[in-house]
């Protein structure tokens, strides 16, 4: 089953003309990069993240990710800021994989996230890539893929913020 894609329309303040339209990929790890998305609960809990983050008004276009890793294409809103929504991401999918007993043992995501912006021209390359990663993570690690992240972005752990 195909992760469920919904597309960004901000809404537009008629009265006071602000409008926004921030496009940001975030991606989060299981604690220690644990691969307990196992398959048969894997896309439930991206749509449930989904559902969840659309009820919060977290305009949440795509999630899909695979064992140990999530990624997500997010359109802020107005007022928004990015830590607040993955905490809200992370913190409410995680309550609800241990509520419903998904794991094992408890279910934990790593405290920290990767992001970075999208500009409008890329979002639909962006977004299938998105869709694509059990395909993508079949032949690469996650660590491989973030370490290309992090030469491609010229990042390196000391950028953390």
């Amino acid at each position: 089953m195909k992760p469920p894609v919904v597309y960004c329309w901000t809404r537009l303040n008629l009265i006071g003309m602000s409008w926004t339209r921030i496009w940001i990929h975030g991606v989060f790890a299981t604690k220690y990069r644990a691969p307990v998305l196992r398959d048969e609960i894997r896309m439930g809990v991206f749509m449930h993240i989904k559902t969840y983050a659309m009820s919060k008004g977290i305009e949440l276009d795509v999630v899909n990710g695979y064992h140990d890793h999530a990624h997500c294409l997010i359109c802020l809103a107005r007022g928004q800021t990015l830590a607040d929504v993955m905490k809200i991401i992370k913190g409410e999918s995680a309550y609800w994989i241990n509520k419903n007993k998904l794991t094992k043992t408890k279910f934990v995501w790593q405290d920290d996230y990767w992001a970075v912006s999208v500009s409008e021209k890329h979002v639909t390359r962006v977004r299938g890539y998105i869709l694509r990663q059990e395909e993508h993570h079949k032949g690469k690690t996650f660590e491989t893929e973030i370490n290309r992240f992090m030469l491609k972005y010229g990042w390196t752990n000391s950028n953390k913020n």
